[in-house]
C-alpha cells in the first residue's frame, strides 16, 4: 500500500519547465551561444551539467558566468509571474490525495522560485513537506532528495511512490529504492524511462491507480 507520495514539481505539477528552457535560453542567445531544446534536455534534465559550460569554453570568466545566472533567475521568476504554468487536473489529483496519503514535493528549484510558482496556484496547502534545490548538498540523478523525503516520513521507501518527469529525477527515485511513476512531457517525451514502474499519460490517471496498487 501507498502511503506517501513525492511529487516533482516542474513538469509534473505546474507547467514550468518550458518557461526556465526559455530564461536559459534567452540568456545564452543574448551572448551568442544557441541553446537547443536537445541539448536543454541532455544537459539540464538527463545529466543535470548545465549549460554554462557553453560559455566558459568561449572565455567567460567564473564570475561573468554568475552574473549570467542572476539574470536568468531574474528572467524565469518574470515569466514565473506572468505566464500560464497550470498543468490541467493538478489540482484536483492534490485535492484527492489529501489526507489519505503524505504529500512531499521534491524539487530541484530554489525556493523562492517555488514561492512565485505557489503563491499562484494555492497548492501548498496540500503539502505536507517541501524539499528544494536549497535544501539538498547534491541535486538529481543523486539520491540525496528523495532519501532526505524518506527521512521525513514514517514510511519505509516500500510504501512510498514518486511521481517524475525527467530521466534524472527517474534515476534518483531508483536510486534511493522508492517505486517511480513517469508523465512525460513535451521536453523529454524522448528520454529514456524503462526503469520507471509505470508511464502515465497524465496526472489524473494517479489517484485510480494508486487504489488499485
Amino acid at each position: 500500500m501507498i502511503n506517501c507520495v513525492f511529487f516533482d514539481n516542474d513538469g509534473v505539477l505546474v507547467d514550468t519547465e518550458r518557461l526556465y528552457f526559455e530564461a536559459n535560453r534567452q540568456t545564452m542567445a543574448s551572448h551568442g551561444v544557441e541553446l537547443s531544446r536537445q541539448t536543454y534536455v541532455d544537459y539540464f534534465l538527463r545529466q543535470n551539467l548545465g549549460a554554462w559550460h557553453l560559455l566558459s569554453e568561449t572565455g567567460y570568466s567564473i564570475r561573468s558566468i554568475e552574473d549570467l545566472k542572476t539574470q536568468r533567475d531574474a528572467l524565469y521568476a518574470a515569466l514565473l509571474r506572468s505566464e500560464d504554468i497550470e498543468i490541467p487536473g493538478a489540482e484536483a489529483v492534490l485535492a484527492s490525495l489529501h489526507g489519505r496519503q503524505t504529500i512531499g514535493i521534491v524539487t530541484s528549484s530554489h525556493r523562492d522560485h517555488f514561492a512565485i510558482i505557489h503563491g499562484r496556484t494555492g497548492y501548498e496547502r496540500y503539502f505536507d513537506f517541501v524539499i528544494s534545490g536549497d535544501d539538498c548538498k547534491n541535486t538529481k540523478p543523486d539520491p540525496e532528495p528523495y532519501r532526505r523525503a524518506l527521512e521525513r516520513v514514517s514510511c519505509p521507501a516500500t510504501e512510498c511512490l514518486v511521481i517524475e518527469d525527467s530521466e534524472r529525477g527517474l534515476l534518483a527515485a531508483k536510486a534511493a529504492g522508492i517505486k517511480c511513476w513517469v508523465i512525460p512531457t513535451d521536453l523529454n517525451a524522448g528520454s529514456d524511462f524503462s526503469r520507471a514502474d509505470a508511464v502515465l499519460g497524465s496526472l489524473s490517471e494517479i489517484p485510480e491507480r494508486l487504489a488499485h496498487d
